[in-house]
């Protein structure tokens, strides 16, 4: 390949356009394939596939932090030399995307009854290609580095394959079945609903007390109700077995208020004898534990509503009435005739449909549900024998496993159109039903040909849970299911582990044998900037588009992937996307200021094995340091504290230190030093480049672009890797002493507003040779950044009368700033000075007393404590000497 040049002085531009680099780079990045897996085939793979996102509308800033510190581990893993697949794709979000579809038709006056089956579905998928491009615009501005030519739709014939081929080995196993049960329904979309679809609200409701009396008798039963409605389809009255207060009337008759109708009287240990009256109305088709003791007495099973919320025949005169409507009159009605005895206040849980946010109805309905209690055992067993997922932070292992270890059959039919339609056939025939991986043509138990296909769908998460091996190509056994499976990693929200993350797990185990991704990194919400859930209702949602228009991609990425830690929520601040914006400026204007210095230079003219002085031995050395951490930390998901580390690396030692330093010898005239130091910035330049460029892919991309190198992309450069040849601790150490008199110098200066541009006398006392020899070897930094007329350095350097003072790790620093300085002032500033050090040797000789912390922590620890002492302990000594010689 031709060697880059680079003629950066005319070609870099003064400030840096995120809309112009990130469209370009982008479209070039797709261009070149750089994203597409398996062209790596000797390579280890490494898979993520993208919580697909609902076609539902647009991508929120939850999705932009989910997706972002997925692209960072894909990013890294790409570089690091893995054939790394990141799988895209979308969901298509039954419940959901057909309640947007029907409420956008009702603003049309039309209703899907209306259009019909297939119609209807027409124009949902008009929907979903709508929504699909936009995710796919969303996508590619965040700078996404997705494999498309992978992508999945969860209703795409592959994937329904794949779901068909679950729902019949299921079935055919036992696990999935159909029966009565009561069901979580949903009036407003008409559909049963599974648990964790229902979201529990504390509302202020009220208990009403009941008189049912007893059939030829003056007797009757107080039971109290939050659903008086209810009652119409109660079919027993329920007391413990052995109280004393009912025992008599087991097996008598009630009457049932309003309605007449004769109800037994039952004895069940189901009610508790100490809560309330002790008797309890069961309503069998109303209520999930009345239905259990309904079965126990073959009570039967009285709907009273319809799928609607509309009260049915069987509510005799109150038929017709939507369900709260009937309650309130049916309350009255109670009033009037002496039945209602009390209404008591109360708040309790009441469950709603997280999609529609109507009251969930506990509803006997016939449904298909899967199996849990074996496919559960199963994931529990491997979690706890080690061979599970590792969740990331662990503690949300424990949400799983209560999960795992207290679930219920899954309800999976849905009420709707939109969806995986539920592969059962009915036979007109013969009454029987077949399930079959093709359209059913003919009745696999009589032959007959009078088939009906069940109406209904699949709940979305059927498929869903499916996602990590159907993606890629199962249950075919494809190239790259056995390549890329089982993933390398699952990013995302701590709301949605009993949802989708257990549900991927039992699935994977099931019908693979194996886990289906290694890790799961578990993040938290992005709330707003008081820490609020973020809500159309309050108005306080952030759109990604809104900030990477202000402040470009990178900058949004940086700040929602380093401002949080694993498992925790993260604040949006606008002022936090601003500093990182100025980042990436800092970033842009020090490589520009470099690469104008580096001129024609090339990959090949890079040489670091000159004459290194002590800022390039130091800058390496960190740089080396910063390597290290930032790849232990990213493979260990601390994005938080890799950014702090790379921030500080670049804005501190790289652009406030070491290229303030290299100006010394690119203006100078020493060729050989002068080459040496193009040799390191473009070195340091390069691999700092490549340490962001998966947090900030589009600026680092166009650095790298004009820096010397010989490859075609930064997404491709290989990743950089801790060199113990760079290990420089005396340079280290040289550079803390000059670093430490600079920023002394440059404070005193403050103080006594001497301004850098005026030149002043500095005289350097080191504690010893060693440190003289050092100051000598790097006096010239030491004129440059301090800016002096004239430069003293020797153990022998007397200390002048009027002069300010510094004192640093090993050495005195004297200012002679005759008529600059008050010497009450200076006295005050160095016993301010001695306060703090009293403070600090006080503290560290405390905690070496500490015979627990002694005991606990390591010998390296101590002995850095002891170091910091002793240190402090003579910055001290050497204040109070001059403390002293000013008074005296």
């Amino acid at each position: 390949m031709e060697e880059k040049t680079t003629t950066v002085g005319t070609t870099m531009p003064t400030t840096y356009d995120p809309k112009e680099a990130e469209q370009k780079w982008y479209d070039y990045w797709l261009k070149g394939e750089y994203f597409k897996a398996g062209q790596r085939k000797d390579a280890k793979p490494y898979t993520i596939v993208i919580p697909p996102p609902n076609v539902t509308g647009m991508l929120h800033i939850g999705h932009a932090l989910d997706c972002t510190l997925q692209d960072i581990m894909i990013r890294t893993k790409r570089m690091q030399g893995y054939d790394a697949l990141w799988l895209p794709g979308s969901d298509h979000a039954g419940i959901a995307t057909q309640t947007r579809v029907e409420q956008k038709l009702r603003e049309e006056g039309v209703t899907r009854y209306d259009l019909g089956r297939e119609k209807f579905l027409e124009k949902v998928w008009e929907w979903k290609e709508h929504y699909a491009d936009a995710i796919h615009a969303q996508w590619a501005k965040m700078g996404f580095s997705l494999d498309y030519s992978r992508e999945r739709f969860t209703l795409d014939e592959g994937l329904s394959k794949a779901v068909r081929e679950v729902f019949v080995r299921q079935y055919e196993k036992g696990l999935i079945y159909r029966g009565n049960y009561i069901i979580n329904w949903d009036p407003a979309a008409r559909t049963a609903l599974s648990d964790i679809e229902v979201e529990y609200k504390e509302v202020q409701g009220a208990l009403y007390h009941l008189k049912y009396p007893v059939k030829d008798s003056n007797e009757f039963i107080v039971v109290a109700t939050t659903r008086p409605e209810t009652m119409l389809g109660d079919t027993a009255v329920a007391v413990h077995p052995e109280d004393e207060r009912y025992k008599h009337l087991i097996g008598k008759t009630l009457v049932l208020p309003i309605i007449g109708r004769e109800i037994p009287i039952i004895g069940d240990e189901y009610v508790e004898k100490e809560f309330g009256s002790g008797a309890v109305k069961i309503t069998p088709a109303h209520d999930p534990n009345d239905f259990e003791v309904g079965k126990r007495h073959d009570l039967p099973q009285v709907l009273v509503m319809d799928e609607s919320g509309t009260m049915n025949a069987n509510a005799g005169k109150y038929q017709g009435m939507d369900r709260f409507v009937c309650r309130k009159q049916i309350v009255a009605d109670m009033q009037e005739s002496g039945v209602l005895i009390k209404i008591e206040e109360h708040v309790h849980q009441v469950g709603h449909s997280e999609r529609s946010g109507a009251v969930v109805e506990p509803y006997l309905s016939t449904q298909w549900f899967v199996k849990m209690k074996p496919l559960a055992e199963r994931a529990v067993e491997a979690q706890k024998s080690g061979n599970g997922v590792n969740f990331v932070p662990e503690r949300f292992e424990r949400t799983y496993l209560h999960w795992m270890e207290n679930v219920r059959d899954w309800c999976i039919s849905r009420q709707l159109w939109w969806g995986h339609r539920i592969p059962a056939w009915y036979c007109s025939d013969c009454g029987e039903t077949t399930v079959s991986r093709e359209d059913a043509t003919a009745c696999s138990h009589c032959g007959g040909t009078h088939l009906r296909q069940d109406e209904d769908v699949l709940d979305t998460w059927f498929s869903s849970a499916l996602w990590p091996f159907s993606t890629l190509g199962w249950p075919e056994e494809t190239e790259d299911l056995k390549r890329f499976y089982p993933t390398s990693l699952l990013v995302t929200g701590y709301d949605i582990i009993p949802f989708w993350v257990s549900r991927m797990i039992f699935s994977g185990l099931e019908f693979t044998d194996q886990i289906p991704f290694k890790d799961t990194l578990i993040h938290g919400l992005v709330r707003d900037s008081e820490g609020r859930k973020m809500s159309k209702s309050l108005g306080n949602g952030v759109d990604p588009f809104d900030v990477i228009e202000k402040y470009g991609a990178d900058a949004m990425r940086f700040m929602l992937s380093t401002g949080s830690t694993p498992g925790q929520d993260l604040r949006f601040r606008w002022e936090k996307v601003e500093q990182a914006r100025n980042f990436a400026n800092k970033i842009w204007n020090a490589s520009r200021f470099a690469l104008m210095n580096l001129g024609d230079f090339k990959a090949s003219d890079i040489d670091l094995n000159g004459q290194l002085g002590t800022a390039d031995r130091w800058i390496l050395h960190r740089l080396n340091e910063t390597v290290r951490d930032v790849t232990r930390l990213i493979d260990s998901y601390e994005f938080g504290e890799t950014g702090r580390l790379l921030y500080n690396f670049i804005w501190d030692d790289l652009c406030d230190w070491y290229i303030e330093f290299s100006k010394l010898s690119l203006y100078g005239t020493d060729e050989a030093a002068k080459k040496t130091t193009k040799s390191v910035l473009a070195y340091v330049l390069d691999r700092t480049q490549r340490l962001i460029h998966p947090f900030m892919p589009f600026i680092s991309e166009e650095i790298w672009q004009h820096l010397p190198h010989d490859g075609e992309t930064i997404t491709l450069a290989s990743w950089p890797v801790y060199d113990s040849a760079f290990e420089a601790p005396e340079a280290v150490r040289e550079m803390e002493l000059l670093m430490d008199i600079i920023r002394n110098v440059r404070n005193i200066r403050a103080e006594v507003n001497v301004p850098m541009s005026k030149k002043i006398e500095l005289l350097v006392k080191p504690s010893g040779e060693d440190v003289e020899a050092i100051l000598k070897r790097n006096e010239d930094y030491v004129q440059r950044f301090c800016n002096t007329s004239l430069l003293e350095i020797g153990t022998n350097v007397a200390s002048p009368d009027k002069a300010m003072t510094g004192i640093v790790t090993g050495a005195e620093l004297f200012l002679p700033l005759a008529g600059l300085i008050d010497i009450s002032q200076e006295v005050a500033r160095l016993e301010k000075e001695l306060q703090t050090l009293h403070g600090e040797v006080e503290r560290i000789e405390k905690k070496l007393a500490n015979a627990g912390f002694v005991a606990k922590a390591p010998a390296k620890v101590i002995e850095e404590e002891k170091a910091k002492l002793a240190d402090y302990a003579d910055k001290r000594d050497k204040v109070i000497a001059r403390i002293a010689e000013l008074k005296g």
